[in-house]
């Protein structure tokens, strides 16, 4: 059991001008990512304050742990409580809360498809959108559903914010939006307009992305709507579905299982690694402080890494050189066209947000392996 209000000292460089109003032990990994969290969003989380927010995708990886650090800033931070909506139809996310489990009255799971319209009850101040298939294996089985989850979810919550006058409207859009990148537009800037393919295995996916970025600016440009874009760029962390087939939860159950770790063809294509609690704090930076009508790239950029070197990493340095590494080719069910390189130029969230990723792999990888073994028995 962690000391109160203590924080790892690799974590130890955010801002802290939040105060904090209760005791906190810190109990588990999770306790010490959402403490990060709202020490960096600092005064900002007051906005919070007396609020409601809802969270599309709120039983996914990412909203799991939105959800999770709105209930963190309820109970030690936050003078009033900020009451949350999580919405789910749990296609893919089989349970309330893939992070942990959560019981209070000011955190309420409404089980709902948001290709149909939304009601919700009273005042909505804020809308997180981050419903969506993201796992490559889910989206090549249910191409459809994730079109429609992307493109009708997006638009029933535009709808939405509309009818409540929202302050903030957050839309979770994807670095796929890029496709294959240009070698000489990497890392990549919001301004590249993406090599996307339209008709292959993977378009369901990036295309609706991309098409979901231009319904987003349209109800912006015709009605003001305060909507705001990220793009995220592979976060990991504790929270995520063992069995959701992304590369980090598969090599680390792979690992846990002693089994080896499967490295598709020669494991030449990159990609940067963005811890979540970076990636959370950068997501309510964005909601809470970012421009109407503006795109953020939120990643990590400091380490693009391929993938066998990365499992060499997980091999060597988190499981002690006891696991080997394999080369495999990739299986039927992986949908091809796969990037080759992905890492995001940071620059405009650093400089108009404050921005700065600072979890470095080794350790992020250690901390999402402490949560694997302790809820993946």
């Amino acid at each position: 059991m962690g000391l109160m209000n203590k924080i790892p000292s690799e974590l130890n460089s955010y801002r802290s001008d939040v105060p904090l109003l209760r005791k906190l032990v810190t109990r588990d990994v999770v306790d010490e990512d959402l403490l990060v969290i709202a020490k960096w969003l600092g005064m900002e989380a007051g906005r919070l304050e007396g609020k409601t927010i809802v969270i599309t995708g709120g039983s996914g990886f990412l909203g799991s742990y939105i959800v999770a650090a709105i209930d963190f800033l309820n109970r030690h931070f936050l003078k009033t409580t900020c009451r949350a909506v999580a919405i789910d139809n749990h296609i893919v996310s089989k349970q309330k809360n893939l992070l942990r489990t959560i019981t209070s009255e000011y955190i309420n799971f409404l089980e709902h498809d948001v290709r149909l319209p939304i009601a919700i009850d009273g005042p909505v101040d804020y809308i997180i959108n981050a419903a969506g298939v993201a796992s490559p294996v889910y989206y090549k089985q249910f191409p459809i559903e994730t079109i429609e989850g992307t493109i009708f979810g997006l638009k029933n919550t535009l709808e939405l914010a509309r009818a409540k006058h929202v302050a903030s409207i957050l839309y979770f859009s994807s670095s796929e939006i890029y496709g294959d990148p240009d070698p000489n537009f990497i890392p990549t800037p919001e301004t590249y307009k993406g090599n996307v393919s339209s008709t292959g295995p993977r378009s369901c996916y990036d295309e609706s992305k991309r098409v979901g970025e231009t319904l987003a600016l349209a109800y912006y440009r015709v009605h003001r709507t305060p909507i705001k874009i990220v793009r995220p760029f592979n976060v990991y962390g504790p929270g995520m579905n063992s069995k959701d087939y992304r590369v980090v939860p598969t090599f680390l159950s792979q690992g846990l299982a002693g089994k080896p770790l499967a490295v598709h063809d020669q494991g030449n294509q990159t990609r940067s690694f963005c811890y979540v609690s970076d990636a959370v704090a950068g997501f309510f930076k964005v909601l809470l402080s970012g421009q109407d009508g503006e795109i953020y790239n939120i990643g990590n950029d400091k380490e693009e890494i391929n993938m066998l070197g990365l499992a060499e990493i997980i091999a060597k340095k988190i499981f002690d050189d006891k696991i080997k590494v394999n080369l495999v080719s990739y299986p039927k069910t992986y949908p091809q066209d796969e990037p080759r390189r992905r890492c995001p130029d940071l620059t405009k969230a650093e400089t108009t947000l404050g921005y700065l990723p600072r979890v470095d792999l080794e350790t992020g990888l250690k901390r999402t392996l402490t949560w694997f073994r302790e809820n993946n028995s």
